[in-house]
């Protein structure tokens, strides 16, 4: 029987989201002074505008691309573009993982478009010298629920005609994000700086404008989901900071929070660092376990934020899909009634596995802390088997 280790993480928080919050955090640091006041005063549509600057400032965001807010996280962010955009051209998506999925899903059955899908089993990507320019390409850079990332660029048209409409919320500070190549990016709050949740950005380059400017959906939009005015264009007050709705300047306040921690230290280069250092403790520990496995086979398409593992081990390969379901349950329980690692399991919709958020939050130190734990568990777990 494997010895229960006797040194824990000391943030044992590897959620992929909300993800761990900075190393000293502390709510009661908040400013306050804000609260309570209305969302179209001044003062507070500045604090908002401030926010962006700061944005764009650590994700290094060119002044070319215009930023805004909007709700629903990056749920929110996606659907804004695809209801306001989407028609004027044929559609591709690239469905590799849930959310790839759940875009596909919005397309076809809520848009009544008729996409081409681009598809791959969990654990892999769609063949993407398919990708035809003539259409918009909605994709995520990363997939959250799969571990599968693009391993760059290059097969994205410099001369494309549709856009590039990339749902980055598991990338955005964690991997670099080519702009020029990149029409709408959205993330989220609470995915790599671990802020609160409900409030997405978008960013949005001259021919995402250009599209919201010219062209008009022939379908009832939302009012959570309008990005254009009473003309019916680009509603610009949107990249000055004013909110589609009432958001919560509390949460506000907490993104300004991570933001000034990712600059001082030491911007998107830096945070790149420290997500890849903790990918790379994580991926030594695979390496060294026959019981454990990346999800993706290929190294070159992994993603270093959400790290998707597999069993291996016969014992568990060999159990019905619910079993090993509930194997991954026991899991969980073993190492949360420890207080030793907190929501490593997969998404509810990926295969039986393991999840850790690696990004830069999270301390390299608690990542190798973890990987005994991860061993303890399984061993403990394994006898019931």
């Amino acid at each position: 029987m494997i010895v229960k280790p006797d040194v824990k993480p000391a943030r044992p928080w590897f959620s992929a989201g909300p993800t761990a919050k900075r190393a000293g955090y502390a709510l009661g640091d908040l400013p306050s002074d804000l609260l309570g006041r209305g969302i179209r005063a001044p003062e507070v549509v500045e604090r908002f505008a401030h926010g962006l600057r700061l944005t764009r400032e650590v994700l290094e965001v060119p002044d070319s691309h215009v930023m805004l807010y909007t709700p629903g996280s990056d749920t929110g962010a996606v659907e804004a573009a695809l209801w306001g955009m989407l028609g004027a051209r044929p559609v591709q998506v690239a469905a590799y993982e849930n959310f790839g999925l759940t875009w596909l899903a919005d397309v076809k059955d809520h848009l009544g478009l008729e996409p081409e899908a681009l598809t791959a089993p969990w654990g892999e990507l769609p063949d993407l010298s398919r990708a035809d320019w003539s259409r918009d390409v909605i994709f995520p850079w990363n997939g959250t629920t799969s571990g599968v990332r693009v391993p760059d660029a290059d097969w994205i048209a410099d001369d494309r005609e549709g856009l590039a409409i990339c749902d980055a919320t598991s990338a955005a500070f964690a991997m670099p994000l080519p702009y020029d190549k990149l029409d709408v990016v959205t993330f989220s709050f609470q995915k790599a700086l671990g802020g609160e949740a409900g409030i997405g950005v978008m960013v949005l380059s001259p021919r995402a404008v250009e599209r919201l400017d010219t062209y008009r959906p022939d379908r009832p939009i939302p009012k959570l989901l309008r990005l254009t005015d009473g003309q019916g264009r680009f509603d610009r007050t949107l990249a000055d900071g004013v909110a589609i709705n009432t958001f919560s300047v509390l949460t506000l306040e907490d993104w300004i929070d991570a933001l000034g921690w990712a600059r001082d230290v030491g911007g998107l280069s830096a945070l790149i660092r420290r997500t890849d250092a903790n990918y790379a403790a994580l991926s030594e520990w695979v390496d060294k376990n026959d019981w454990i496995d990346f999800l993706p086979d290929r190294p070159e398409i992994r993603s270093t934020t959400s790290v998707c593992l597999k069993f291996v081990d016969p014992r568990v390969t060999r159990l019905e899909d619910k079993a090993q379901k509930a194997f991954v349950s026991r899991f969980k329980a073993l190492l949360e009634n420890e207080a030793a690692v907190f929501d490593m399991e997969p998404h509810r919709n990926a295969p039986p596995g393991l999840r850790l958020w690696c990004g830069c939050t999270v301390e390299t130190a608690d990542v190798i802390a973890a990987t005994p734990w991860l061993e303890w568990a399984f061993q403990t777990a394994i006898e019931n088997v």
